[in-house]
């Protein structure tokens, strides 16, 4: 099967930069929270692997100006215009990752999300552990950090001990989804595991 020649100005890039937004990707988000009901006014939530910060701008008015968000990644994050929203450039596997990230907000959050995704070297099952890699660290917070009954988004590539992690999620969450949201590109393995309702 011949692959489709990779567009990089797409539907959903035009229809981003349409509406101001830094990322295509922020139509996942958009889409997931849409779907699950994911935020409420008012809400703190953790944004893992934030740059360049679509999600965040999308999660901003979800939650509104009463809510939290705390925004990290290994590259800086251009500041929002928000007062409720901090960023700030972390790196989730590092030793130091959790007291850091608990210096920004000490408190629980409603939601913990996840777009985390590792440098990809090409190579499948190398590029499926670090994923995975990331996707348990993110777990591992939400499990920390979460509040009960709150929810769960990480992106994942499928494949590799895909099951095994949503085992994990099961565990944790009482209502586990797979979702491929409509913006992700054509030849991506990526999904994004929804835990709901965390026990």
């Amino acid at each position: 099967m011949a692959h489709r020649p990779y567009k990089a100005k797409d539907h959903f890039f035009k229809k981003a930069h349409d509406q101001g937004l830094r990322a295509r990707s922020a139509f996942k988000i958009d889409e997931i929270a849409r779907r699950f009901s994911l935020f409420k006014k008012g809400q703190a939530v953790l944004d893992l692997g934030a740059a360049p910060g679509g999600f965040l701008q999308i999660i901003a008015d979800e939650v509104g100006d009463k809510g939290t968000i705390v925004g990290v990644d290994v590259v800086a994050i251009r500041p929002l215009a928000r007062a409720n929203v901090k960023t700030a450039v972390l790196d989730v596997l590092a030793d130091d990752f959790d007291v850091k990230l608990l210096e920004l907000y000490a408190g629980a959050y409603d939601v913990v999300v996840s777009d985390l995704a590792p440098k990809t070297s090409g190579i499948r099952s190398t590029d499926e552990a670090r994923s995975l890699r990331l996707a348990g660290k993110a777990l591992e917070v939400s499990r920390t950090r979460g509040r009960p009954g709150g929810a769960f988004v990480a992106k994942l590539f499928m494949g590799g001990d895909f099951e095994a992690f949503r085992d994990d999620v099961r565990a944790a969450y009482a209502d586990v989804k797979v979702v491929r949201p409509e913006a992700t590109r054509g030849g991506s393995v990526e999904v994004y595991l929804v835990g709901l309702k965390r026990k």
